[in-house]
């Protein structure tokens, strides 16, 4: 029998986040969807970063500190192409790096104002 490593969805936050700082990506948020019906996941994190360059070092950082501390990988990537909004879906967390003038336009932090919502200090 195979025995299978479940990661909780709060450490995996906590990892994701730990490495949107360490790149010092913006105004992190996480909303906390496990309490709204029909969510589709346990959480969001969104954040953002000043360049396409930036955007894409939150990204590669993510990847990177999810693989190496927790040996995760995400199940699905969307919108590397460009770099204006990298999605990363880890099933229970889908994470969003925005572009700071896109991030406004979706405001994806209204679409779903019925989560719990935590916001963290920008680091510079």
């Amino acid at each position: 029998m195979i025995k299978e490593k479940v990661i909780s969805s709060e450490k995996l936050a906590d990892v994701i986040v730990d490495a949107i700082q360490d790149v010092k990506g913006k105004s992190i948020t996480k909303l906390d969807l496990r309490g709204v019906e029909h969510a589709v996941c346990d959480f969001f994190i969104i954040c953002s970063g000043e360049s396409n360059t930036q955007v894409d070092g939150i990204n590669n950082s993510i990847q990177r500190k999810a693989r190496e501390v927790l040996q995760e990988k995400p199940w699905h990537t969307e919108g590397t192409q460009n770099s204006e909004w990298i999605l990363l879906d880890y099933v229970n967390i889908v994470v969003h790096i925005f572009y700071k003038d896109l991030r406004e336009f979706y405001d994806l932090e209204d679409l779903w104002a019925d989560a719990e919502r935590t916001d963290y200090e920008d680091i510079f």
